[in-house]
């Protein structure tokens, strides 16, 4: 079994991996193996809107010029799909976005490709805003008919510099306890 991370975070290891990290180390326990990659750095644009994805059905996008065939195809290997994402404005940051819009129109596009596999929302935020970036990456999910795996509180741990994440004690214990439910709702699945 395999959890693939995505950290849509303009700071590479900042709180958005400190908090998917805290998650892993509870699947990697279960003996899942993961696998984070980090978006800093990277141009990726949204949909187009060109329905060409609807046309070919080859499961990838029309845009070449950037990762997302990639990471399209790494989702659809694995078990379970995280995607983290600082709080920017009270919403999920553009880079994030952008893998949602394009993965979500080519897995639509091509009969459900991410149907049933396991979808979990990670955010990190300094003060508000948590619960709508929340909501837009868990409406990726529900749309893509994923299970969406909860824990002991709203996926989402505080801090704003770099590392504050890792001071956040219930967010660091929410994600160790949503790594213990995605490892057991993966056996279950694949029992």
């Amino acid at each position: 079994m395999k959890v693939i991370a995505f950290n849509a975070s303009a700071r590479k290891d900042g709180n958005t991996a400190v908090l998917i990290n805290q998650v892993f180390k509870e699947l990697e326990r279960e003996g899942i193996k993961t696998e984070l990659i980090q978006l800093v750095g990277q141009k990726i644009q949204g949909c187009v809107g060109c329905g060409s994805c609807f046309k070919l059905k080859n499961n990838k996008c029309i845009i070449t010029d950037d990762l997302i065939n990639e990471y399209i195809a790494k989702i659809i290997q694995a078990d379970g799909v995280i995607i983290g994402s600082p709080t920017y404005f009270a919403d999920c940051t553009a880079g994030c976005k952008a893998l949602i819009e394009r993965a979500g129109m080519v897995n639509r596009a091509n009969s459900d490709l991410f149907k049933r596999k396991v979808g979990v929302a990670v955010v990190a935020v300094r003060r508000a805003g948590a619960i709508h970036a929340f909501d837009s990456i868990n409406h990726f999910f529900t749309i893509s008919q994923m299970i969406i795996v909860g824990s002991s509180y709203w996926n989402i741990g505080l801090g704003r510099q770099i590392g504050e994440a890792e001071k956040d004690e219930e967010g660091l214990s929410t994600m160790s306890t949503l790594g213990k439910n995605i490892a057991w709702l993966l056996k279950k699945i694949n029992g």
